[in-house]
């Protein structure tokens, strides 16, 4: 570089020279005022009169070389210095803002790294962007980023931080064409998911793409390397989106490939279960999964398969079908095994006694467990020898445990019949001798019907009382009204059916009938006390003395101030009508009333006859006793007789 600054100052001077050079000979070929003064003005004279072409006059000077400075030294013509200004530009590095150059660490502060990258100034980098390389020394090479080739101040500004996240933006998008798997490095936890250091640069891991499996607990993954596949960019804001479940996806496929090109029906494999559905079960095959239906679990009944597997339980199961297209795979468990149908014990014939396990129970009967795979079914009609309806659902509870006899065994068509009632002597056999007709009973309510009351004396023993021999008093509109299931009830057997194992029951036949005695305390006309039980627009019950009840139509409630009497209120009833047969009463309270009215009215009749008969009397006692008349026995007569039609007319008026 001297060289060139030699030259270019000795291009100065001589350029200086020549001007030097040139100044003198202008001088040299001008006439000066005193001596060539009226030679100029005439030959200035001559000039605007003859115009005509002169020839130049040769001077002296006129072969000067200009080329030539004082020194007698040459300079460049044009294209050699264009040649050497070009040599001389070329010592310069020419960069732009925004260029990656790599720099030579020529000095280091305790602050800051003196970088060196051929420029006419060197740049100064902050330690803190060399935190990745702890053993930074003078002559290391690195690469920044110019940010600035002259800030405010004029300095020369450069990133390395900036330089590592272009290059990793850069190695970013060409993973992301080529599908390249990357190493990176979870620096933290955000919302969301985690943040990955990858090439120096922070991506994004959401949550959801940490692994096949979901996972919670993100903190378990901060401060690991793993690798990833960049799944998204984008370029505008220069964000990227990586996924560590792709890469598991990718040789989960690949092993199910190599999977299922393998597989056949009936091919034994060891699985994991890693779900438990209440339909099933899902097995990971290593890779691929297959589902292990509720099923094919067991030979037995189960209500859910965590009753036989637990989670990441490994067991051997079979291939029992699969799907190429769907990649689905069926798989089972109780194929491992032969079926126990196949394999009955030597002592499960028919006739023998058998203990078995509620599994199902149905409006028909309930299926007793046997032992797992094996069932029998207990028909709802060999639960009992009575005839009486039985609800299985009542009789029978789920998991619990009954004794039964096998009543037939078919092994080819797997199918078994049970009876418990014939665990005991059939009772209807011998029926008279325990319960006799006349013969008095305790039962149970077992069943209620609208038109009777199911009762069992005993176990397989029961009949049923109709609802016309529940009570010799009451008239019932439902047997519910008069007792409850499960109560208990006195009876007294009135037939027996013994073809048709059925009794005919009664209770009210316990008692006499009292209406034979009722006659004549509830005579037509006798007047009780009753309370209103229930009325409506037709009429009303009427509960009366001793458990009888009576009916007034709505035409006999009627008070003497108009209104009826209400429901819950306590008054007055004459019998109208007493039916023995029918077991009726009619009521009335309006005729009370009535007759009371009624009754006051002849009274009052019957007064005024009678005085007017002893007003009669009177007068034909003093017309035969008086013998001539008188003026003050004229008033008298006047007084008798003005008396006497008073009292015809009030006899008129009652009646």
């Amino acid at each position: 570089m001297g060289f060139f600054m030699n030259n270019f100052i000795k291009q100065l001077n001589a350029d200086a020279q020549e001007n030097t050079v040139a100044n003198e000979a202008v001088e040299a070929t001008q006439p000066t005022a005193t001596t060539n003064a009226p030679e100029a003005v005439e030959a200035t004279v001559e000039t605007f009169v003859k115009p005509a072409y002169v020839e130049p006059v040769q001077t002296a000077h006129d072969d000067f070389d200009w080329t030539v400075d004082k020194r007698n030294m040459g300079v460049y013509s044009q294209d050699e210095k264009a040649k050497y200004e070009k040599v001389y530009e070329a010592t310069f590095v020419n960069i732009n803002d925004g260029e990656i150059l790599q720099g030579d660490v020529v000095g280091l502060t305790k602050t800051d790294a003196v970088i060196n990258i051929g420029f006419k100034s060197d740049g100064l980098v902050s330690l803190n962007e060399f935190r990745d390389l702890q053993n930074l020394a003078i002559g290391d090479v690195v690469e920044v980023l110019v940010v600035e080739k002259e800030d405010r101040q004029g300095h020369l500004h450069l990133s390395r931080r900036q330089a590592r996240l272009q290059r990793a933006w850069e190695r970013i998008l060409e993973v992301n064409k080529t599908g390249e798997v990357v190493t990176g490095y979870v620096t933290s936890k955000t919302k969301g998911g985690l943040i990955v250091d990858v090439f120096g640069m922070e991506t994004f891991l959401p949550g959801s793409q940490i692994d096949v499996k979901p996972v919670t607990d993100y903190d378990q993954f901060v401060g690991k390397t793993m690798e990833f596949k960049v799944v998204k960019i984008n370029e505008q804001i220069k964000n990227a989106v990586v996924s560590h479940k792709a890469l598991i996806e990718s040789d989960i496929e690949a092993q199910r490939a190599e999977i299922m090109g393998k597989l056949e029906k009936g091919q034994v494999l060891e699985g994991v279960v890693k779900n438990i559905t209440d339909f099933g079960a899902f097995m990971d095959l290593g890779g691929l999964d297959g589902l292990l239906y509720i099923t094919d679990i067991s030979w037995g009944r189960i209500s859910h398969p965590s009753e036989v597997v637990k989670l990441d339980q490994k067991i051997q199961v079979v291939v029992l079908d699969f799907d190429d297209d769907k990649k689905r795979i069926s798989l089972g468990l109780k194929q491992l095994t032969p079926h126990p149908w196949d394999v009955l014990p030597e002592g499960l014939v028919e006739g023998a006694i058998v203990k078995g396990k509620v599994v199902n129970i149905e409006d028909y009967g309930s299926f007793l467990e046997i032992q797992p795979g094996v069932e029998g079914l207990v028909h709802v009609s060999e639960i009992t020898w009575a005839n009486t309806p039985i609800n299985a659902k009542e009789f029978f509870k789920m998991g619990a445990e009954h004794e039964a006899k096998i009543v037939t065994l078919d092994k080819d068509a797997r199918k078994m019949s049970l009876s418990i009632k014939q665990m005991t002597n059939d009772p209807w056999g011998t029926i008279e001798e325990k319960f006799a007709e006349g013969s008095k009973h305790a039962g149970t309510v077992k069943n209620i019907t609208p038109y009777g009351v199911f009762v069992e004396l005993e176990t397989g023993i029961g009949g049923m009382i109709h609802i016309s021999d529940l009570s010799w008093m009451k008239r019932l509109n439902h047997p519910g009204e008069f007792t409850k299931v499960g109560e208990q009830i006195d009876t007294i057997i009135m037939s027996i059916d013994k073809e048709n194992r059925k009794l005919q029951l009664g209770h009210k036949q316990l008692e006499e009938d009292p209406w034979n005695s009722l006659e004549d305390t509830f005579g037509v006309g006798t007047t009780h006390e009753g309370t209103v039980t229930k009325k409506d627009d037709r009429g009303a019950l009427v509960q009366l003395a001793y458990g009888l009840e009576g009916y007034c139509p709505a035409r006999h409630l009627f008070k003497e101030d108009g209104k009826q009497v209400q429901a819950e209120e306590t008054a007055q009833f004459v019998v109208i009508e007493f039916d023995r047969n029918e077991k009726r009463i009619m009521l009335s309270h309006t005729r009370i009333w009535e007759q009371v009215q009624a009754e006051e009215k002849e009274v009052a009749k019957k007064e005024a006859i009678a005085e007017h008969e002893q007003t009669k009397k009177a007068v034909k006692n003093i017309q035969a006793k008086v013998e001539k008349s008188t003026l003050g026995d004229l008033g008298s007569l006047a007084s008798i007789r003005a008396k006497l039609e008073g009292g015809e007319a009030a006899a008129e008026e009652t009646k």
